[in-house]
């Protein structure tokens, strides 16, 4: 019996219409694997609601969008990408992973109240996720150990 294999090739414009969920992204244990699956190449200045604004503002401060809000902080431990250990110290954002339109507010899509498509960021990780600038990210804390920094005093 001949086996048939298919090669697929995901190019930029499928990844970024790609649905972006927690329940997948839950299964990425690290930071990096995490922040990869969400990353979505944008440009600084592409304009998302142009003149009207006042739509997604009106949006985010709806008491519908703050009790969504307060359950992903809660579900993450206030914890950027919901990685433990990585607790999020200032303003903790709440991203879409998918990309939110004007439609999708004036439509009520799924997108916008579901935690399943949500997830907490800092302000940092957010920004690298929209314009794929990894260089903006934390990086991971250097384990120390005792006399690391006094060369003369190493005993291993």
């Amino acid at each position: 019996m001949k086996k048939h294999w298919m090669l697929c090739v995901i190019t930029a414009e499928m990844a970024t219409e790609m649905i972006r969920r927690y329940s997948v992204l839950s299964e990425f244990s690290t930071f990096q694997e995490r922040f990869e699956y969400l990353q979505l190449d944008g440009t600084v200045g592409e304009e998302t609601f142009g003149f009207e604004r006042h739509l997604n503002q009106i949006f985010y401060h709806s008491a519908e969008w703050k009790k969504v809000r307060d359950a992903v902080i809660v579900r993450d431990d206030g914890c950027d990408l919901g990685i433990l250990g990585r607790t999020i110290y200032g303003q903790i954002l709440i991203h879409h992973m998918n990309p939110i339109t004007k439609t999708d507010i004036l439509k009520r899509s799924e997108f916008l109240f579901d935690p399943d498509f949500l997830i907490c960021t800092s302000k940092t990780t957010h920004n690298a996720i929209h314009y794929g600038d990894e260089n903006l990210l934390l990086s991971e804390p250097v384990s120390r150990k005792k006399d690391d920094t006094c060369p003369w005093r190493h005993t291993s």
